[in-house]
């Protein structure tokens, strides 16, 4: 008999191995190119022009078409999943969210986290961790960074818990904080070719838009891109995690799946620059069809010719438009989504 095997295997964290303020560098990193753009838009919707067409993108100012923001977000996302949320219950919501930088297929990315909250749930099964995450380049400057908090199991419910820290957090990325990507310019905006004709000023605050269309969501296509994006999640992709057998659609899949349906009346939304704040307010599974409706939150102009921003709430829904909570304050138990963002629209 040979000596007995060491342990080469990872259980992942739970709460109690958290630390405040420790940093969390990410394995693995990525380069990005086309195929991640092609694989995306087959699996969503998505048909914003700056993100299809380079030709519309040299017109707006920039080299070439630059890779989805979402694209950049489900990647930084995923290579946090085996340090972060592996043996979450739930992931609860995102602030102070932040594109800094467009990035191009080629680009390589990775990610780090640094601890920023931790508090144990009164059951003292499971607890809150909160991280904030920047997604950075070959050249190791910041490209997206933001904040998430997720419910961890605790392996042992007796173990101690942390002292309770609670971030405080913006309630939403001040318009002046927005960052345009350095050459952007809409002044020659070609409305024809983006799709529709609404600028930024077509846009009131407190206005709602039933974005009318609707997806099915197929098994086959949300594993696709639990896959894509590398995320790890065992409730993504093993049905024996859960007591129904039903595997848990990743939360960003319904974030693309509600953004690309928001094109029928935001088409000319075309970047994401920040994320004020979201929730994945119910559980979406196969089979569930997914529409979206959108609300004018705040206008804001910006320094860059052509340039203004919405802030938008997106909410994703297997339910009828602009209803969001019942009487008791509560999402409906129709409503996946409630995303709170800014985005980047001719004036």
């Amino acid at each position: 008999m040979g000596k007995a095997a060491r342990n080469k295997t990872a259980a992942g964290r739970f709460f109690e191995d958290y630390r405040l303020g420790e940093v969390i560098d990410h394995a693995v990193p990525r380069t990005l190119s086309g195929g991640e753009r092609a694989l995306y838009h087959a699996l969503y919707p998505a048909r914003g022009a700056l993100y299809s067409s380079d030709e519309f993108a040299r017109a707006c100012g920039l080299r070439a078409s630059p890779l989805d923001d979402l694209i950049v977000f489900h990647t930084v996302f995923g290579k946090t999943v085996p340090d972060i949320s592996l043996n979450a219950v739930a992931n609860l919501g995102y602030a102070e969210g932040r594109f800094l930088a467009p990035v191009w297929p080629g680009d390589t990315l990775r990610a780090q986290s640094q601890v920023i909250g931790l508090k144990q749930n009164s059951n003292g099964r499971s607890g809150v961790v909160w991280v904030r995450t920047r997604g950075l380049n070959q050249r190791g400057e910041t490209v997206l960074e933001y904040v998430r908090w997720v419910m961890v199991k605790k392996r042992e419910p007796e173990a101690s818990a942390p002292e309770t820290v609670v971030p405080d957090l913006a309630g939403a990325v001040a318009a002046g904080d927005l960052v345009v990507p350095k050459g952007l310019d809409f002044s020659a905006y070609d409305f024809a070719q983006a799709g529709e004709r609404h600028r930024w000023g077509d846009y009131a605050v407190g206005e709602t838009i039933d974005h009318v269309d609707g997806v099915t969501v197929e098994e086959a296509e949300h594993m696709l891109a639990t896959r894509l994006w590398q995320n790890t999640a065992k409730v993504h992709f093993d049905a024996s995690q859960r007591t129904d057998g039903k595997r848990l659609i990743y939360g960003g899949h319904v974030i693309s799946l509600g953004r690309a349906l928001s094109f029928n009346g935001l088409a000319n939304a075309q970047m994401i620059a920040a994320i004020n704040g979201g929730a994945h307010a119910n559980p979406c599974f196969a089979g569930d069809t997914v529409r979206a409706w959108s609300e004018v939150l705040d206008r804001a102009e910006t320094a860059a010719p052509g340039v203004g921003a919405l802030r938008l709430r997106l909410v994703a829904t297997t339910g009828a438009p602009f209803v969001l909570r019942g009487e008791d304050g509560k999402y409906l138990p129709e409503v996946l989504l409630d995303f709170d963002y800014w985005a980047l629209v001719p004036v």
